[in-house]
């Protein structure tokens, strides 16, 4: 399997997860990430088979993730609704589980852009593997909002997101 094939098959797997737990949540501002990172993943999956099939791929920045700005914008209206949640202990480890996959995704990523000659195909699984450190970084404020949703914003780290 070449590794735009199994960067599909990752991209794939990523979508399946985060659709299957969005129908499963019940809170809708959480809905909400995991249903923009699962377009994410379409978009990159596309992108990946326009590699594999020798197609035009292009990388374009008007459809780069917008899940940081969306992520820090559900926890502001979380915060201003001043809900109170309490979670399972199973909604944390499935949280954790995709902020895995994505710090997994990203070091591949970044290891097969090294190992590419095509500038073209480097770039790509470059840009590609910021887009998934930005989920992680998401992944990472949902798991911290879940132990304890009145700091998350709190969090100087929200200041400068957008400038990673």
């Amino acid at each position: 399997m070449d590794i735009f094939e199994f960067a599909m098959k990752m991209e794939t797997d990523g979508r399946n997860y985060y659709l299957e737990h969005a129908e499963k949540t019940e809170i809708p501002q959480l809905k909400k990430i995991f249903l923009e990172m699962a377009d994410d993943e379409l978009k990159h999956y596309e992108i990946f088979k326009a590699l594999r099939d020798g197609t035009s791929a292009e990388y374009d920045d008007a459809k780069q993730t917008t899940i940081l700005s969306s992520a820090k914008n559900v926890f502001e209206t979380l915060k201003s609704e001043g809900e109170h949640f309490s979670f399972d202990a199973g909604v944390e480890k499935i949280w954790e589980q995709a902020r895995d996959v994505e710090k997994k995704a990203e070091t591949f990523y970044r290891e097969k852009a090294n190992e590419v000659t095509d500038e073209k195909q480097k770039h790509i699984l470059n840009r590609i593997a910021d887009e998934e450190h930005r989920h992680w970084v998401v992944l990472d404020h949902v798991i911290k909002f879940l132990q304890q949703p009145k700091h998350v914003l709190e969090n100087a780290e929200w200041n400068n997101l957008e400038d990673y």
